[in-house]
Order: structure tokens, then C-alpha cells, then sequence
């Protein structure tokens, strides 16, 4: 057994005597906008796959990242200049075939966001764009990229159907029917709504503004309400109904 003291093995340890594989994270960014869901892609700017739409994502930076969801956070900001209210690991990819730079590994996060939090950032740029979710399933993505949205997809829809994690896709007040129509959207199914709206008031994680919305519609205006902290963490006892 060797008599070399940790702190003297450590020492003298340097992590360039090893093969080491590439260690990226990329993010599968949700929003809605006009009824329909849409994710963020990012035009890549060098090889491999120079000029194809991608994921935001990208190296971590032992640095600058003190773990992933902050290297997550970090490509995410530096495309749309925001922090997305949530952020959720979904699965590791990791093989020698999925970049032909070598053998890689990639952390893969969805997040959600209100459009309006950062269209005038990704409107002033050519290199990302909001699309349809379908539209970007359909694209020739670099890597494995079609592969994680897909996985992103599965995540939501799940959620959707048992927590309030899809409300850090609207902007920071809405309705109650803005909310159920989100929902709806995810999953692709219409909700029960007297069933949602009763989900809603047991769980008791939002709020009313006191405001009223300013529709034209033949009804009363709804209430506007926002979210309170520790939302996302809220579990229905029973999935939505259809």
C-alpha cells in the first residue's frame, strides 16, 4: 500500500495524463408564442457542422461554471441575454460516436421562458431563432440535438400533466384560461377545465394581482394572477383530466 499522504498525491496529480472526453451542456429552451409551442436553435459558427441549427449550449468552463445548471445557465444567457426562471436536468448523453471530435458527453437541461423576456435580444441577431417546435423536429440538427429535444419534450409533457411547471412559460402575470391554454398546448389535449381550475385553487401557488385582464370578449374580465415562490415544486394528487 502506498505511504503517499493524499494531499501529496493530489499534488502531483494533473488530469492531462489521462485521456479526458469532451464534457458539454445543452438546453432545449420552451416557449410559447401565439398558441403553439416553439424551441431556441442556434446557428453553429464553426466546425463540426459549421452553419447548422443546433442547441444553445457548449463546453463547460471549469472557471467560470461552479456545476452544470450554472454552465446551463450561462450558454442560455449568453444567447438570449436572460436566466430562465426554470431550469430541470433531463438526461446524459455520452458515447464516441456523437461528435466526431471524439468521445463526448453532454448534459442536457430544458428550460422555460416568456417570449417577451427576450425577444428584443434575439431579434437584433441572425444566429438564433425561435421556431416552431414541429419546424425544428423536422431540421437536419447537428449532433444528436433532435434526439434531446425530443427527451426535453417528453419531460414537459409529463409536468404538465402533474405540476405547474409550465406557468415559467408566460409572461410574470396572466390568466387563469391563458394558463390551461398553455397546458393544452404542451400536451396537445384539451383539459377539463372546471377539473384544472379546482386543481388550482387547492394548490394554492398563485396569487391575484388585484388587476382585471382587458379582453373584449362577451364575459366578465378574468383576474390576472402571478406566481408565488416555490410553484414548481407543487405535485398534483392526479394527472389533468382530458
Amino acid at each position: 500500500m502506498s505511504q503517499q499522504t493524499e494531499q501529496a498525491y493530489l499534488a502531483s496529480y494533473n488530469i492531462k495524463d489521462y485521456d479526458v472526453c469532451l464534457n458539454t451542456v445543452d438546453s432545449v429552451l420552451f416557449t410559447v408564442i401565439e398558441g403553439e409551442l416553439y424551441t431556441l436553435l442556434v446557428r453553429r459558427a464553426n466546425h463540426p457542422y459549421l452553419g447548422a441549427w443546433g442547441l444553445p449550449g457548449g463546453f463547460i468552463d471549469v472557471h467560470l461554471d461552479e456545476d452544470l445548471s450554472a454552465c446551463a445557465n450561462r450558454h442560455l444567457a449568453e444567447k438570449t441575454g436572460v436566466t430562465p426562471p426554470y431550469l430541470e436536468q433531463v438526461a446524459s448523453i455520452g458515447n464516441k460516436n456523437r461528435d466526431p471530435r471524439g468521445w463526448s458527453t453532454t448534459v442536457t437541461y430544458y428550460a422555460l421562458m416568456a417570449h417577451t423576456h427576450c425577444t428584443a435580444d434575439i431579434d437584433s441577431v441572425d444566429d438564433v431563432q425561435w421556431l416552431p417546435l414541429q419546424q425544428a423536429l423536422n431540421m437536419a440538427l447537428a449532433f444528436d440535438h433532435k434526439q434531446m429535444i425530443e427527451q426535453a419534450l417528453a419531460r414537459l409533457q409529463q409536468k404538465a400533466l402533474y405540476s405547474l411547471v409550465p406557468v415559467y412559460a408566460l409572461p410574470d402575470t396572466f390568466t387563469l384560461s391563458e394558463l390551461q391554454q398553455l397546458h393544452e398546448v404542451i400536451l396537445g389535449k384539451t383539459i377539463q377545465s372546471k377539473s384544472f381550475r379546482r386543481r388550482i385553487e387547492l394548490a394554492d401557488v398563485l396569487e391575484e394581482t388585484g388587476e382585471l385582464s382587458k379582453s373584449k370578449g362577451k364575459g366578465k374580465p378574468a383576474a390576472i394572477y402571478r406566481v408565488k415562490a416555490g410553484a414548481a415544486d407543487y405535485r398534483f394528487m392526479r394527472n389533468l383530466e382530458y
